[in-house]
């Protein structure tokens, strides 16, 4: 690495991150890579600094923040090459987890940096009804998920997992089951309730919640997590279980891997489709795995 780009999301973090980012560009200077530091005022313009330095030329993108500011710079390096770094300063971190980056340690993220091994891993594709076309590292997620992270994004308090608890909390009590329609690969459409639907490129989203435990973004597949309770004790029961994985083993819960899924939640307009905690679009959409479509920079000896 001799020369990269540093996104920094000011916000992510709760405002932590523009500390991380320096200290992350002190340790590269340190290691003796020149940085071209950037921080957009909103996304669109933190997207229009990375297309305009990836015109200019990088060895990689370093970013800074959460799985959100990560999901924009997706955008701009699927299917190019350029190597993606992170420095986690997130909430969630879950693309960090993923690849085995340490989350509390600017200074140990930046020297993955340059010490790292570059990995062709796959993304995810989501094609909306709206024209819609977006890329995804980690999950996206519709029904019970999408309802709690819309809310959870509407909160302003309190910070942190309490309030994705909170928010969790009040859906609960308006539990029901919705009507999805779902088409795995070449199959035939078949109409199901769920309570949700999550199609995993990796294993958790949340912060940790492994809500597809088996998904492999090496595989050119996505993992499909359907559960379907219209229990609220049930439910409540089956979440701390996420955390470990083992809820795939519940009778609510089932599993389906598949290079492509269409997903539609018919009459109910409210279910949209997230991806890495942000709003992607309405359903009905048709989500893909693409293989190798990103390369991301990982710990030499963090598993493959």
């Amino acid at each position: 690495m001799n020369r990269v780009t540093v996104l920094t999301n000011p916000a992510s973090g709760h405002g932590s991150a523009p500390h991380a980012a320096e200290r992350a560009i002190t340790q590269l200077h340190r290691r003796g890579v020149d940085v071209v530091a950037i921080a957009g005022r909103d996304s669109a313009h933190a997207r229009t600094l990375v297309e305009g330095a990836l015109d200019r030329g990088m060895d990689a993108l370093v970013v800074v923040g959460g799985d959100g500011i990560i999901s924009l710079a997706l955008q701009v390096l699927a299917q190019t090459g350029v190597p993606l770094g992170i420095i986690p300063a997130g909430t969630g971190n879950d693309h960090a987890r993923e690849f085995g980056v340490p989350t509390r340690d600017p200074e140990a993220a930046a020297d993955v940096i340059v010490d790292g091994i570059a990995d062709r891993v796959d993304l995810g594709r989501i094609s909306g009804a709206d024209g819609t076309d977006r890329w995804f590292g980690t999950v996206m997620a519709a029904g019970f998920d999408s309802l709690v992270t819309d809310r959870t994004n509407r909160m302003r308090w309190p910070h942190g997992r309490m309030r994705y608890n909170l928010a969790m909390i009040a859906e609960i009590s308006q539990l029901r089951l919705l009507p999805f329609r779902l088409a795995f690969d070449d199959d035939d459409e078949y109409d199901t309730l769920l309570t949700l639907a999550a199609f995993g490129n990796t294993r958790s989203y949340g912060g940790g919640m492994k809500i597809c435990p088996g998904a492999d973004p090496r595989d050119g597949m996505l993992d499909g997590t359907m559960v379907a309770s219209a229990s609220r004790t049930r439910l409540i029961r089956l979440f701390p279980t996420v955390f470990k994985g083992t809820h795939v083993d519940l009778d609510e819960v089932s599993t389906r891997r598949a290079r492509t899924i269409t997903v539609e939640c018919p009459g109910k307009p409210e279910i949209t489709a997230y991806a890495d905690g942000e709003y992607v679009c309405p359903l009905p959409v048709r989500v893909s795995a693409v293989p190798d479509a990103l390369t991301v920079l990982r710990p030499a000896g963090s598993p493959a």
